[in-house]
Order: structure tokens, then C-alpha cells, then sequence
């Protein structure tokens, strides 16, 4: 990955996490305290789309980090791969 880390790509979501986690824990608090199951609703929605939101950042984390690795590991006539580019014989059917 060119400018961040993949570690600072994930610690740049920390803050994400942290609002899915008050949320929740609103949530429950609402829920201890009795208070309208409206209310309780929308705090288990909030809660939830929080949580969604920290999953697809991870992902797409992931799919970035995956996607670089598969970039450099695959460039032609690659020192680690030095037949790659190059005619293959072709395979002869009896043994």
C-alpha cells in the first residue's frame, strides 16, 4: 500500500468502532431502563447500522490491502516468477 499502512488504515477506523460501540451501549442502557420500545428501536437500528458500517469499512480495508499484494506479485517477468510470459510446449497426450 502506497501512503498508509494497512495498520493505519484500520486504526483510522477506531473512531467508527468506538461510536458502534456507545451505541450499543445506549441501547442496552435503554433497554435496563424501561424506556419506550420506539426509543429502544431506534438506538438497536442506530446500533446496528454503526456496526454495518465499521464491517464494510474492514472489508473494503481488506479488499485494498489484497488488491495491492496481488498487484505486485503478479507484474510480467516478475524475478520471482521468471517463466511467467513465457510460450509453454504443448502437452502430449500419451505418457
Amino acid at each position: 500500500m502506497e501512503k498508509r499502512t494497512f495498520m493505519g488504515l484500520i486504526e483510522a477506523g477506531e473512531p467508527l468502532i468506538k461510536q458502534a460501540i456507545d451505541a450499543m451501549r445506549e441501547y442496552h442502557d435503554a433497554q435496563a431502563a424501561g424506556l419506550p420500545d420506539a426509543e429502544i428501536e431506534r438506538l438497536h437500528l442506530l446500533a446496528e447500522s454503526l456496526f454495518q458500517a465499521v464491517s464494510d469499512y474492514q472489508l473494503r480495508v481488506m479488499a485494498k490491502a489484497r488488491a495491492e499484494v496481488f498487484r505486485l506479485s503478479t507484474r510480467p517477468y516478475d524475478r520471482h516468477c521468471p517463466a511467467f510470459g513465457q510460450k509453454r510446449s504443448p502437452v502430449r497426450a500419451g505418457f
